[in-house]
């Protein structure tokens, strides 16, 4: 089984993470962020992870500490439930829209991380949400999940809506980049033997 789980604490956050990477979408999430758990949901569903997160942070600061260290320790999870990565699919990519919005994620497992975010949110926060803690969440993710990961919103005019299309294809290229390969079960999809 491709599962995995991991606990963080420090001074500022406390974070569990399990996660089985080949679930059916399950769920159960406890941030203390809604809008992050709303999100979370997305991966977890749109992925087809099994994904469970509870997490206590000091959020009378703000949510900065608590969304970074989730994404942190949810990319730790990644990476050992993926392991070697042998025989997985290494790539993936999607594009999802959601009435106006439009966003296209494409990933690769490639053991070095690396994030390029480009996505110009039409407003400063969703309800209590500072939409800048998207990009500390995958900064920590990609960070820490050895991935490359380029997320694009291609159009968008509701905030709301162009963070749900960057979370539900970050899950649908996350599920396809993870996704064994029945061809090549054994294999390392790299022609340097490693990623």
């Amino acid at each position: 089984m491709r599962e995995a789980q991991v606990i963080r604490n420090t001074q500022e956050t406390q974070v569990q993470v399990k996660i089985n990477l080949d679930g059916c979408g399950k769920a159960e999430l406890h941030s203390g962020v809604p809008f992050l758990d709303h999100m979370l949901d997305q991966i977890a569903r749109h992925g087809m992870l099994d994904l469970s997160i509870h997490a206590t942070g000091d959020l009378h600061i703000d949510a900065h500490h608590t969304v970074e260290d989730i994404g942190i320790t949810l990319g730790q999870a990644l990476a050992r439930a993926v392991g070697d990565k042998k025989g997985v699919f290494r790539y993936g990519h999607a594009y999802v829209p959601l009435d106006e919005a439009l966003s296209r994620v494409v990933i690769d497992l490639s053991g070095r991380p690396g994030l390029q975010l480009n996505v110009q949110f039409t407003r400063s926060h969703i309800g209590a949400f500072d939409v800048e803690l998207v990009h500390e969440f995958f900064q920590g993710l990609v960070n820490h999940a050895m991935m490359t990961l380029h997320i694009d919103n291609l159009a968008g005019k509701n905030a709301h809506h162009q963070a749900e299309t960057i979370f539900k294809a970050f899950g649908r290229a996350l599920r396809m980049a993870i996704a064994m390969d029945p061809r090549c079960p054994d294999i390392i999809p790299s022609t340097k033997g490693s990623l």
